[in-house]
Parts: structure tokens; sequence; C-alpha cells
């Protein structure tokens, strides 16, 4: 892992909201593939591997934890052994200070013990409890499940190329070398015996592809070994050895990588691969891989460092995020996020189709801090109590409502929820579902997701409060239903203390398919029942449709939201008859096109107007009237006039046309080239100036990007009526995302 500050330029702009999966209006999991009994190092075999498989998509939570020789500095991060090198880094200062010049005191003296300026003799070399000293793996894994983690491992090798097993092929190993364990061994047997899945993470392929770039060429081949600076082919061997050996050594469950995989070489990645799900084959277990770069993303799952989407996402992903703000590891000072921001943004995660790996930070002896304690300690606590509503459920058709919005990509901070914040989870047969309010709202609450103009209510048998201990429930009065949502009475002060309180609601069948407020759902039934899958704003080929749990020639009914149109498409990527709706269809058998459509392209309805309002200042999209061409775009509080009424036109490449119902003028980006630049209106005149991306951001908000500029359309904040839209580079802000109002 790494500090984001490191990080950010490899993995910024990851997140693709795609469809998602639902099962009789609720999510699911997709259609099975069937697995090769042998699988060749190619990419058409390896893409054939499930992904996801149940166990995992159960489990929801996972704990890991860096720490190694990175850890006896405990300064900076768990990239001192990298900055350490660099010339004025602050880590370069303290080793100065503290150790001495790299280049007389070395990274390795942390591995093989040496004195620093002040006499002491510092070293990895943690002991067991059982010969005196303070690391017990035991006590580590027992505190693992009272967090409620259901898998769990360690770090096996970081960047620094330090393998915490017996490896016979890096002799830089904390059995031969440190501590003298072979900490893989102990702590996969501790994590087993407690019955939870095993987790190893593996950072090498950073160790020989820029991690230690500013350390001094070395002579010693060793040194060389542990610097990587072997030469591209023998360190592509290497990386694949050492995956090799932790494999056959450990049989992990899921095997963990981070980034830059992208520079190991293909063919190495691809062995890895085939030989990891051959292995597993033999051993009759479901394995997962997970990647941030360099994976096809078919046969592995993505993984989001410190982040996660903004909506709803498949395929099933993961998170790992790290306990402490400031760094990976152990470090004097380091600082710790809240229960609430840890647990909240978990819940988050879990309602958008993910898993959450947490990771903690032990000191080198092998203690961890109470403080990272108390945070898992928390976590557990609610899992304890209400975690029906958490382990072996699904994503709902929406993740949820509220104010806090979570989420939108990599190195996106983890934030507490409020009490009129609601993530929405369903049990496996979509039969229940669980709303989780993040505080205590009250003695009422309406949740608006469920409003009588996108749902019908009438199979909901029952509304409970999960009490303070697992199984037991608070029976509340029948709710009652309007335009605006949902109003369930609660108790008039709440009846126990918890971080979030959740809500089941029990149906005499399926969960009923929910309107959507975006893009369009689509089911494999008649009558909105079935598998189905909730598209955004995108064009989708077969292999979309079976991605998201449909298939090709499945659709037998679809949902467009209101001012949204879908082009189905008989042959695959976009070719042959065409059917296009606008309006919900029960029934595909009476239009004739049942089981026809192969791909489809989910559009803003070119027929329909729309308010185009800022996600900030509630502020509407204004031309300002019959203005000249040039005039700059405004923005103005609502008040139905057509100069806020937008036509969204679809033009090639999958762009858009915003076109004024007054004046007929198009919004464009005039060749803006920095941020904060106006945007401005002209006639049509077919340029990329006045094309637009409209990229669904979660919920029913967008990004509007400029196809010249690369700019997207900014509200500039909380500005009064009246105030220039602007042009910024697409960022977290809300003044850069946009709802669009069917009128």
């Amino acid at each position: 892992m790494s500090s984001s500050i490191n990080r950010r330029h490899f993995l910024a702009g990851a997140t693709c909201v795609a469809a998602t999966a639902v099962a009789g209006g609720v999510f699911g999991s997709g259609i099975a593939q069937a697995a090769p009994s042998t699988y060749t190092p190619d990419w058409n075999s390896v893409d054939q591997h499930p992904a996801a498989p149940e166990w995992f998509q159960d489990a929801k939570f996972g704990i890991y934890f860096h720490w190694g020789v990175f850890s006896v500095p405990a300064f900076g991060n768990e990239w001192y052994p990298r900055n350490m090198y660099r010339a004025g880094d602050t880590a370069n200062q303290h080793h100065i200070a503290t150790y001495g010049q790299p280049s007389a005191w070395p990274y390795h003296n942390f591995i093989n013990g040496a004195q620093d300026l002040a006499g002491n003799f510092v070293k990895f070399a943690p002991k067991l409890k059982s010969a005196g000293g303070k690391f017990d793996p035991d006590e580590w894994v027992q505190l693992f499940v009272d967090a409620g983690a259901r898998f769990a491992g360690p770090v096996a090798e970081h960047h620094d190329g330090f393998s915490m097993w017996d490896s016979q092929v890096n002799e830089w190993n904390s059995v031969k070398k440190g501590p003298g364990l072979d900490l893989l061994k102990l702590f996969s047997t501790a994590i087993r015996a407690k019955g939870l899945k095993l987790l190893v993470a593996m950072h090498h392929a950073y160790n020989f592809t820029g991690f230690y770039e500013h350390v001094p060429a070395q002579t010693d081949p060793s040194l060389k070994k542990l610097y990587g600076q072997l030469g591209s082919a023998a360190e592509n061997q290497l990386w694949f050895d050492k995956l090799k050996e932790v494999v056959d050594r450990a049989q992990p469950d899921i095997l963990w990588q981070d980034f830059n995989l992208r520079a190991v070489d293909e063919q190495q990645r691809l062995n890895f691969l085939a030989y990891y799900y051959n292995q597993a084959n033999a051993w009759g277990r479901e394995v997962v891989t997970t990647y941030k770069d360099g994976m096809n993303g078919k046969g592995e799952v993505f993984d989001y460092e410190r982040g996660g989407p903004a909506d709803l996402t498949t395929p099933y992903w993961l998170t790992d995020d790290s306990i402490s703000s400031s760094s990976w590891c152990y470090t004097q000072g380091i600082g710790y996020y809240t229960l609430q921001q840890m647990l909240h943004s978990f819940l988050d995660r879990v309602s958008k189709n993910g898993n959450v790996l947490l990771n903690i930070a032990p000191m080198a002896d092998g203690t961890i801090p109470q403080a990272q304690k108390d945070i898992l300690l928390g976590i557990g606590d609610h899992l304890k109590r209400f975690g029906e509503s958490v382990y072996a459920t699904r994503a709902w058709t929406e993740y949820g409502e509220g104010p806090t919005k979570m989420g939108g990509g990599s190195f996106t901070t983890p934030h507490a929820g409020t009490p009129q914040d609601i993530r929405f989870t369903r049990n496996k047969a979509g039969t229940v579902l669980y709303a989780t309010v993040l505080g205590w709202p009250g003695s009422s609450l309406t949740i608006k997701t469920l409003s009588s103009d996108r749902i019908n209510l009438s199979s909901l048998t029952s509304v409970k409060l999960l009490g303070s201990a697992a199984g037991t429930y608070i029976d509340l009065p029948t709710p009652t239903q309007s335009s605006s949502g949902l109003t369930v009475t609660l108790p008039s002060s709440a009846p126990y203390s918890a971080n979030a309180y959740v809500l089941k609601l029990a149906f005499s069948g399926s969960i009923p398919a929910l309107r959507p407020l975006a893009g369009a759902v689509a089911f494999t039934n008649v009558n909105y029942t079935g598998n189905a899958g909730v598209f955004t704003v995108g064009d989708y080929t077969a292999a979309d449709l079976t991605a998201a749990g449909l298939g090709a020639r499945t659709l037998s009914s679809l949902r467009p939201a209101p001012g949204y149109q879908v082009i189905g498409y008989s042959g695959d990527n976009f070719t042959g008859t065409s059917w296009t709706f606008t309006a919900e269809n029960p029934d595909l058998r009476v239009t004739g096109n049942n089981d026809q459509i192969t791909s489809l392209r989910v559009q803003f309805n070119p027929a329909s107007y729309f308010r185009i309002t800022n996600a900030t200042n509630g502020l509407a999209l204004d031309s300002g009237g019959n203005v000249g061409s040039g005039s700059n775009l405004k923005q103005w509080t609502w008040d139905g006039s057509s100069n806020l009424q937008w036509h969204a036109e679809p033009v090639e490449g999958g762009y858009y046309r915003l076109v004024n119902r007054t004046n007929g003028m198009v919004a464009d980006g005039w060749g803006a080239t920095s941020d904060g630049s106006p945007a401005r209106q002209a006639p049509w005149n077919g340029g990329a100036n006045q094309q637009w991306k409209i990229v669904h951001r979660g919920g029913d908000r967008y990004s509007i990007a400029n196809r010249t500029t690369g700019l997207v359309l900014d509200g500039g904040g909380n500005v009064q009526s009246g105030s220039v839209t602007k042009q910024w580079t697409y960022g977290s802000s809300t003044n850069l995302l946009w709802s669009f109002t069917a009128l």
C-alpha cells in the first residue's frame, strides 16, 4: 500500500459506474459462468474464472495489516524505505538525524540490526509472547473475529522486498533474517483455526518498478535482489516465483495485489493467474484475486484504494481502506478516522455492491494500539447486533438516500453519515429490505425512496426495528405511504445506543420493483419481474448485458426513468433492427421484440425538456433568454421559465448538445483553457466545443464535460441567482454535479 500523495496519479479517474444487476427488482449476483477444469495462461482462459464467489459476496468485511520492517522507524508512512533515500524528504532528514546518511546506514540495517546514532539497537525482531515478547497472532485473530471480519491476513510482502515467509527464492525473509519466524505460516494457522478465510496481500510489483529508484546501484547480488536491481527478466521471474511460493505454502482464499501490475510482464501475470486458479481447482476451493491495474477485470475483483463508487456498481468490487488517516503502517503520532467514519463508510460500500478490506497498523513489537482495537470492536458491536442486515445480503435497486454523498472513486475520504442518511440492503431471497439509518432519526422517519410514485408497497407485511441483541425486533405501527415517501413511526426516543439503526421491511413475495430516477431498468420477465439490470446513461453491448446479470436476448420488460429513452438492438454493438422506448413497457411481447434485444443504449429523450440543477446551490442552468451569440450561461432560481429548460439531444460518439428552449442556442465550451472560464452559448454549428459528455456520478447526479476543453460545468458553489456558470477540472466538489429533471 502507499500514501495517496504518491499514488494519486496512478488511479485518478479509475471509477466507472457500470450496469447493476438486480433480481425481482432487487440486486442480484448475475449469471453464473461455468469455470474451466484447467486454466491456460491466456486471457481467454483466465477471464472465465468466476471473480466473486458467493462466499466472498456473503463475507462483506475483512482485515489486514501493514506490519513489517518499515514499522521499525515508525516515521512518515510505509514508504519510509523509499523516502529515506530521497534527498530533502522529511523521511530523509529524519533518517540522517536518527541513524545517519542512508549511504552509510541503509534500509537493510533495519532487517539485519544496527545501532542508531544514540546507541540504541534497532531491528525488526518481534518476539512471540511465548518467548517473552509482545506478539501473539492468536490474540490478533481473536480481535479480528470480535470485529466481525470474515476474512483476514497479512501483507506478506510490501514494496520493500522483504518476504514474511520461509522463502526459497528470496533470502531477505522473516525466517532467515529479522525475527526468525515464519510469519505467514503463523498467521495462516491462526486465521484458519478461527474459521476465517485467508487473505494474503502482495505488493511486490512495485519493488522493482520504481519504489527504490533513489537507492544507489548495488554491487552485492543479494542486495540487488532486495532493492529491485536484478534486471527486467530476473525481476519478472522473481515476481512470479514469490507468488507461486505463497500459493503453495498458504493456499490463500484471496490473493490481493497492489498497484503497478501493468509494469509486470503480461505473460508472467497470466502464468500466475493460471497457476493459482489451477491450484484452487485441485484444492476444491473457490478463490479470489484482486487488482488495481494490469488485469482484464473479468476473472478478478477490482479494488478501489481508500474509496469506492458513488453508486451501485458491477461487477462485485472491493475497497481497501486504512484505520488511519495518515499512514498504513504504525508511526509515532499516527492519526485515526472515527468509528462513525469507518462504520458508516463500510455500510455505504456494502449498499453499493462491495466488500471492505480494512487495514490496521500494529507496532513493530506486535502490539496493536488500543485506539485501533476500539474502532474494530465498535464495528464488531454493530455486526454482532445487526449482522443480518449486512452478512449474506445483496445490494438493492437503490443504494440509499440522504445528504451525505460517499465514494466517487479511489482516494475518497470516508464520511460519517447523519440521521437523514439511509443505506439499503436486502436478503438473498429478495423478500426482505433492510434500511440502515446512520443515526437516530427521532420519533418518525420518512424514507423518500419508497414514495408512492416509485414503488407499490401493497405486499409489505411488516416493518420492524432490529433490537439491541441479534435476532430481536421491535414491532412498529403500520407505516403510511405518500408521494413524499414511506413514513415510519418510531419510539419517541432511541430504545438503545447504537451508531446506526436498522429497519426490516418484510414482503409477502419479492420486493416490488422500484421505478428509477435516472436511466432505466430492464427485466428478464414481463411486468417488471425476474432478473433485471439498472442502467445509467450509456451504451451496453451483449457482454455488458451479461455482466449485469441479464444476458443478450433476455429482456421482456423495460422501465425508463421519466425523460429517458432506451434504444434496443437485435444485434450486438448496436446493429440490426432497433426499437425505441420512451415510456414504461411491462410486456415486450406486445411490440414483438420480447427476448430480441442483444445490445442497448440508454439516453436522454431528445423530445423531453429538462431542468438542469446544480447539486450545491440548487440553481437551474439559465440561458438568460433571447441573448446574443457568445453570451455567458448563468444560473437562476427555478421559476418554470423556458430560459431554464433544455433539450439533451444525442450526437455522435456518446456526446450531447444542450439546446435552450427560449433561444434555440446550445451550451458552448468556447475553447476555454483554464479553470473558471465561463460557459457560453451559440447557435449550433456541430463543433466539438458544443458537445458534452454527460457522465453519471451516482443517484440522479451527473457531470457535464466539454468535448474540446475536457472541463465540466461548474456552479461555483453557493452563489447568487444570476451568477455565471463556469467550467472546471472535474474533482470531488458537488459544485461540478448536476441533476436532470424531466418537465
